[in-house]
């Protein structure tokens, strides 16, 4: 269906997304299902990996760190890798997995079925249609993610730290706020923000391009994966030099 690069297209739904509103064509059905479905459904699994990522850091980190006085480093540590690091990247890949999948599967078997071809015909532009609410939703649902992500992989750390040393919550936290930079909170959120984009732009594409057999949406599903993976390891880098240029640890 789509006739033109990956690039027009991006700049496509962007303009098209920036003025979202302006559009009767907008369906907010399509801008809820999608965050229920990849900010709320994956609230489960999220929640879990968080967790566990928390308590792992402490089990692997506190017995070394207590050993030579450091145990301050811990909070440190935890930051980095649940707000800064590994917390956003994995985040995305899961929606990338999951939602990613999903967005190029179903839009690739509309291309097959002609429904694109009959909202054509209906004067309903695809692009407003069924794009832009799922770059949307997308967005969303991972800042609401990253959002659980970071609460869970802290509580998961705080109730492993028990076990080593009681500490009261309120004494924990102190300790880990204090070791949060502002400028932690806007990289994660411009990791998630961004990823978001290129995972909904990439699924997208990939969907549309689907020509007329049903056997093109699984080839379609590998390339926008591997793309998305690709985009998701560029982006997180990229922030992660600017973050420590920013800091000036360089």
């Amino acid at each position: 269906m789509i006739k033109y690069g990956f690039l027009p297209f991006s700049a496509y739904v962007i303009s098209d997304f920036l003025v979202f509103h302006r559009h009767r064509s907008i369906s907010l059905e399509i801008l809820l299902r999608q965050i229920r479905f990849t900010g709320v459904e994956a609230l489960g699994l999220v929640m879990l990996i968080a967790l566990l990522i928390g308590a792992l850091i402490i089990v692997q980190g506190y017995p070394l760190l207590s050993s030579i006085g450091q145990v301050k480093w811990t909070y440190a540590i935890l930051i980095s890798t649940i707000v800064r690091d590994l917390g956003p990247f994995i985040v995305c890949f899961v929606v990338l997995a999951r939602s990613g999948t999903a967005i190029t599967t179903e839009l690739g078997n509309m291309v097959v079925r002609k429904e694109i071809d009959a909202l054509i015909a209906m004067g309903v532009s695809p692009i407003s249609y069924l794009v832009a609410p799922r770059v949307l939703g997308m967005v969303a649902s991972l800042i609401l993610l990253m959002s659980y992500f970071v609460a869970c992989g802290i509580f998961g750390g705080y109730l492993v730290s028990n076990a080593f040393a009681s500490i009261p919550l309120s004494t924990f936290f102190a300790k880990l706020m204090a070791q949060l930079h502002w400028l932690d909170m806007v990289i994660m959120l411009a990791k998630v923000a961004f990823s978001g984009l290129m995972i909904s732009l990439i699924a997208s594409y990939h969907g549309l391009t689907v020509k007329s057999a049903i056997t093109e949406v699984p080839q379609r599903n590998i390339k926008a994966v591997g793309r998305g993976l690709i985009a998701l390891c560029v982006i997180h880098v990229m922030f992660t030099l600017l973050y420590f240029a920013l800091m000036g640890n360089w």
